[in-house]
């Protein structure tokens, strides 16, 4: 019982500078910005610990185009793009750091008998053709009123993959010129 407690008492020892970290005791102010050119950017240099060093959350500020802009885990024309192709779905989950968008189901006004989910996923911060991969699920009505999974054409994932990637395409000219 006594070795549980010191075991204790250290881990609490040496988790409370953690603590005391984290409460730094700025203004409120200062932790709220809109964009990396706002003033609490420039005083933290975007970094969780503040300065040069630490976590970076909003990226580099001279990052090159082919990343796709900062602040983001994954390519931001990829994430943008995939947003815009699938807007009309509503979301259940966007994870801009793992590059993961999950839609809630969706039954499209003509064929109330069936619904859509779809998952995507973008695998890097390079826009290429295998950035990004996208699942996508379906089922139908039976006759009780209940959900029954149906099978999926596998070009629907492959299709819609191609439309998120002409989009982001059509993202990055738009942002060069």
């Amino acid at each position: 019982m006594a070795n549980n407690t010191t075991i204790y008492r250290l881990v609490l020892i040496l988790l409370f500078p953690l603590f005391l970290l984290a409460c730094e005791g700025g203004k409120e102010s200062d932790l709220i910005f809109d964009s990396p050119t706002d003033e609490a950017y420039s005083k933290t240099g975007g970094s969780i610990l503040g300065g040069s060093g630490g976590i970076d959350l909003l990226g580099n500020r001279d990052t090159k185009p082919q990343d796709g802009g900062a602040g983001i885990g994954v390519n931001s024309f990829l994430w943008r793009a995939s947003l815009d192709t699938i807007a009309f779905m509503p979301l259940t989950s966007a994870d801009p750091f793992g590059g993961v968008i999950i839609t809630d189901w969706y039954s499209p006004e003509e064929t109330n008998a069936e619904r859509f989910k779809v998952n995507v996923f973008i695998l890097g911060r390079d826009l290429r053709a295998d950035g990004v991969r996208a699942s996508v699920f379906k089922q139908k009505r039976d006759i009780n009123g209940g959900w029954i999974d149906s099978k999926v054409d596998p070009k629907t994932g492959t299709e819609l993959e191609d439309a998120i990637l002409t989009r982001a395409r059509q993202l990055r000219i738009s942002s060069s010129e």
